[in-house]
């Protein structure tokens, strides 16, 4: 049986949800789009608001939630394919 990467998977996911982060960040800023998702995701992620440095402290905050979440993910998958 083949075992997931957990750094791969983890900085895969990491870069993923960081940059949706950032782009609905940049949405909300610009076009008024996705303020919804800013505001709830603000009471997690701190730092992140609709303007352009609260849309990158919330990119960090994705990727760093993301890469979390791919790590736990591949060790459960590798943890559960045995």
């Amino acid at each position: 049986m083949t075992k997931i990467n957990t750094k791969a998977l983890g900085l895969s996911f990491g870069v993923l949800w960081g940059f949706a982060v950032l782009f609905v960040g940049l949405m909300a800023t610009f076009f008024n789009l996705g303020t919804g998702f800013v505001e709830i995701f603000s009471d997690f992620y701190f730092g992140y608001n609709a303007n352009l440095i609260g849309s990158f402290v919330g990119c960090f905050w994705g990727f760093i939630d993301g890469f979390v979440g791919g790590i736990i993910i591949a060790w459960l998958y590798n943890k559960f394919s045995k």
